[in-house]
């Protein structure tokens, strides 16, 4: 259970305040987090650091981990009669998913350890290990660990995992540092809980105090196009299938699709494609799944809107042969590769001996995608204007309320939460 959700702190309160009334004492250790969301918090003046290199200034020496990190769960085989049965797919409500592709990742903590022992043995990568670079169309062996289902279900100890890296950073010469390196993608993932834990409605646009107010669309076929990997870009589809067939990609691929659905092509609500990733992502985390979608909807963290990653261009520098797209989308196994990413433009002839027509067998591209980042550059660039004028304006409402109280002893909050009429009535509305 991911303890930065705030329907947990109440549930946990909840709990604390019942079972100290019944003279049980409670003890809630820091065990899913390297450090204390809480602590930095308090060490920042009660607000969360809303930059990753103010976060990195607050938090100090991590502790150590608890044991050797040996397996605390006795190993299959072993006589566990008297424990609960471990319930079956079945008895989970699902049906028979024998013959179905499942993603690649066994779960549980002895694959944890065996996948970080192995991550660690390689020293040189490991000390070259530097985001964003790595192959994102490297599906059968990924350009990273795969450790973060691990470390999300609680398999894999995140101060475990730390302390390991900090072994391999001592014993080779030189490495990469955060926030590119290994540990720095430790350190994002407790600079994005610190966030989530001091924020209200971290999870939504509305009432979110750190998220910019942008008037996406709210078209479900586009949403459905996306997610169902039919939005004729095969890069983008491939993505899509595989997070479907295995719940995981690789993080540039998740950039790649976020970006499209949002900000780059369809101008979907990052919300919405926020929620087909809880739904399907085998590591989907509260605090950094909304982390993510906000920063790559430029909503909040990150602001250059003007850099979108390309549908056709971006998948095909790293796989020119289009391996991944004819692993995922089978239907376009023998496009030709000077086709694979963009097989509309393949001649008719191309297209029937590929066994593929485009727009019966593969769809038509759902947008254009010249002109549709262009427009999404234009309505997200009139969001933030509109968003700075409504920050200067309430800056200014404040600081009048500041003076007229400094002149007549008058309490400003009345002046805060009752704004001019004109400020009242300036609202986002669709482009």
């Amino acid at each position: 259970m991911n303890l930065i959700q705030s329907h947990a702190q109440k549930r946990d309160g909840f709990v604390k305040e019942f079972a100290l009334k019944l003279g049980v004492d409670v003890f809630t250790p820091i065990s899913h987090t390297i450090f204390s969301p809480e602590e930095i918090i308090k060490k920042n003046g009660g607000k969360p650091p809303l930059t990753y290199q103010s976060f990195i200034k607050l938090i100090g020496l991590p502790p150590l981990p608890l044991g050797n990190g040996s397996p605390s769960i006795p190993p299959v085989g072993i006589d566990n009669s008297n424990d609960l049965p471990i319930p079956t797919l079945t008895d989970l409500g699902f049906g028979d998913v024998s013959q179905e592709e499942c993603n690649p990742f066994i779960g549980g903590e002895t694959e944890a350890l065996k996948r970080m022992d192995a991550s660690i043995q390689d020293q040189k990568w490991v000390a070259a290990f530097e985001k964003p670079k790595g192959d994102p169309t490297a599906f059968l062996k990924p350009a990273t660990t795969v450790l973060s289902p691990y470390l999300k279900f609680g398999c894999l100890s995140s101060r475990l995992f730390y302390q390991r890296l900090q072994e391999v950073y001592r014993k080779v010469k030189k490495h990469t540092e955060p926030p590119v390196s290994l540990e720095g993608q430790l350190l994002w993932r407790e600079f994005f809980y610190t966030v989530a834990y001091g924020t209200p409605k971290f999870d939504q646009m509305e009432g979110n105090p750190i998220c910019k107010q942008i008037p996406w669309n709210d078209d479900d076929s586009l949403l459905s196009a996306w997610r169902d990997g039919q939005t004729g870009y095969p890069w983008i589809d491939a993505v899509m299938v595989q997070l479907r067939k295995w719940g995981w990609m690789h993080h540039l691929a998740r950039h790649a699709v976020a970006c499209f659905l949002t900000r780059g092509d369809l101008f979907v609500h990052w919300e919405k494609g926020r929620d087909v990733f809880d739904r399907l992502l085998i590591d989907s985390d509260w605090a950094i799944n909304n982390s993510n979608w906000m920063w790559l909807s430029c909503s909040a963290f990150f602001s250059q809107y003007h850099r979108i990653y390309s549908p056709i261009s971006f998948g095909k520098k790293y796989d020119p042969d289009g391996k991944y797209v004819r692993y995922f989308l089978p239907v376009l196994k023998d496009m030709p590769k000077e086709y694979i990413y963009e097989p509309w433009t393949a001649p008719i002839d191309v297209q029937r001996k590929a066994k593929c027509i485009i727009g019966k067998d593969y769809p038509e591209p759902l947008v254009s995608h010249l002109g549709a980042s262009k427009n999404c550059k234009e309505k997200i660039a009139a969001a933030y204007a509109l968003n700075k004028q409504i920050k200067g304006e309430r800056n200014q409402v404040q600081l009048q309320g500041v003076k007229k109280n400094s002149s007549d002893s008058r309490n400003t909050d009345d002046v805060i939460k009752q704004p001019p009429k004109k400020l009242r009535q300036k609202k986002l509305t669709s482009y």
